[in-house]
């Protein structure tokens, strides 16, 4: 297949070359590579699984012997589902690090503080009851300015977030971006790890970090009650209104005390961060505080920016994956296809942002679907 770059795209279809095939020699009829393209355009396309990706690749046949050698033809869903199966994730996410490291670099010019914010979400029908297996639990990485998914680890559980996350944390690059991540995450040697690999992190702190969270809470309800007479403080006010609620967020910034209880623990513990949202809908009010510990130096409009963004992975990834990738849906029990499936979406989501149109991402999936030249415009290929 031949590849052509674009200024504004660059062809993933040439990082498949050092894949290892995990399929036995023995009547093995298809490439590897066609699969894996046939795999990449079927969910770029609309396709959630293996048996939808079977038949829009037998519904677009003749376009794909443009593009794939296809020695047997058109390969089925089972044998598709397949390979899905036999795949490590780890190493066909690797195929893609490339692509990744190629956007990130061609912004490096031009974007600085870049957020990645690292979350947690289920897979809520991959449960297996009869293997006694819940269900699967993905860790992403999302880069949130530059809308690419970076990396994803698998977990049986929840509770395993707190031990898949540094592991994530080795296989991405750091260095200079604001790491973001919810009150799981918000442990000492995760701070540490960020810090040395040259980030900076921003950690939600509840009640999972009891001395230090209570510590934090009351030394800055009684600086707020003082009007901050006694310390720095930067604040920063944001206002949103859509779909019939107004939103008000007001930013607190403020240098870690001192007294803080256990603040020497944390590496390179600088700030603490409130964010107050206050929120009005059908003449009703509510508030919700948050509270942040940061290795950020003062500074309140970074600080709500990285905030800000970090609610971005539950907006730009994984509103789509539920919505217009309907990941919840999903009944694939076989913990790799699963894994290998939903990195597929992510992936697809993440070249779908890439595109220079004013159409949503639920648009750009069904032009995908329905046009073959937007397509290829997704993947930046062209025929033989």
């Amino acid at each position: 297949m031949q590849v052509v770059t674009h200024d504004d795209a660059v062809s993933i279809l040439e990082y498949f070359d050092d894949l290892e095939d995990p399929r036995s020699s023995i009547n093995r009829h298809h490439l590897l590579s066609d699969l894996i393209v046939i795999s990449v355009c079927g969910v770029l396309a609309g396709a959630d699984g293996p048996k939808a990706i079977g038949v829009w690749a037998r519904a677009h046949a003749a376009w794909l012997k443009k593009y794939l050698e296809l020695p047997h033809g058109i390969p089925s869903h089972d044998t598709i589902g397949r390979l899905l199966a036999a795949l490590r994730p780890a190493a066909f996410q690797a195929c893609f690090e490339q692509w990744i490291a190629s956007l990130r670099q061609r912004d490096a010019g031009g974007l600085t503080d870049e957020v990645i914010a690292i979350d947690g979400k289920a897979l809520r029908r991959s449960h297996d009851r009869k293997k006694s297996l819940g269900p699967l639990f993905l860790v992403s990485a999302w880069s949130v300015q530059r809308g690419i998914s970076l990396g994803q680890l698998a977990t049986e559980e929840k509770s395993n977030e707190i031990t898949a996350i540094p592991e994530l944390i080795d296989q991405i690059e750091l260095n200079n971006a604001i790491v973001t991540i919810d009150a799981a995450g918000c442990q000492k040697n995760i701070a540490a790890k960020i810090v040395d690999k040259g980030g900076d992190y921003l950690l939600a702190l509840k009640g999972n970090q009891g001395t230090l969270y209570q510590g934090a809470m009351d030394w800055v309800i009684e600086q707020m009650e003082n009007d901050f007479s006694t310390t720095t403080v930067e604040r920063y006010v944001e206002t949103t209104k859509g779909h019939g609620r107004e939103d008000t967020v007001e930013y607190f910034h403020l240098p870690v005390p001192k007294t803080l209880p256990g603040a020497s623990l944390w590496k390179e513990l600088k700030t603490i961060g409130v964010a107050v949202r206050t929120s009005l809908q059908g003449g009703k009010e509510t508030t919700d505080i948050r509270f942040f510990i940061s290795s950020l130096s003062l500074g309140v409009r970074r600080f709500a920016a990285a905030g800000r963004g970090h609610w971005g992975i539950e907006n730009s990834l994984h509103w789509c994956l539920d919505v217009t990738f309907r990941e919840d849906d999903s009944r694939v029990r076989d913990r790799f296809a699963a894994d290998n499936l939903a990195w597929l979406k992510r992936f697809a989501i993440s070249l779908l942002k890439q595109q220079n149109d004013k159409e949503s991402i639920a648009m750009r999936r069904r032009m995908a679907g329905w046009n073959v030249d937007y397509l290829m415009q997704v993947l930046a290929i062209k025929p033989i």
